[in-house]
């Protein structure tokens, strides 16, 4: 008597959305790679910014130009 043929419609290989999550996957690791060696081609510009503490800096920048502050507001005469 033959042995009946197992069913394989339901092996995980068959199943498209799983092709199209590896798919998927696949090209975000490709695309965080790419990002990666694009970003390692070119260096930062250094900036003129206090010596960092954990990676934030230790005091705010220069005070900005008197020009670019707004004028104090006009007293009212009594």
């Amino acid at each position: 008597m033959p042995r009946p043929r197992p069913d394989r419609a339901g092996a995980w290989y068959r199943q498209s959305v799983l092709w199209l999550g590896a798919a998927v996957f696949a090209a975000s690791m490709a695309g965080c790679i790419w990002i990666i060696v694009i970003g390692a081609r070119h260096d930062d510009v250094p900036v003129d910014a206090p010596r960092p503490v954990f990676g934030v800096p230790a005091r705010s920048h220069a005070a900005p130009a008197a020009s670019a502050q707004a004028p104090a507001p006009a007293a009212t005469a009594p």
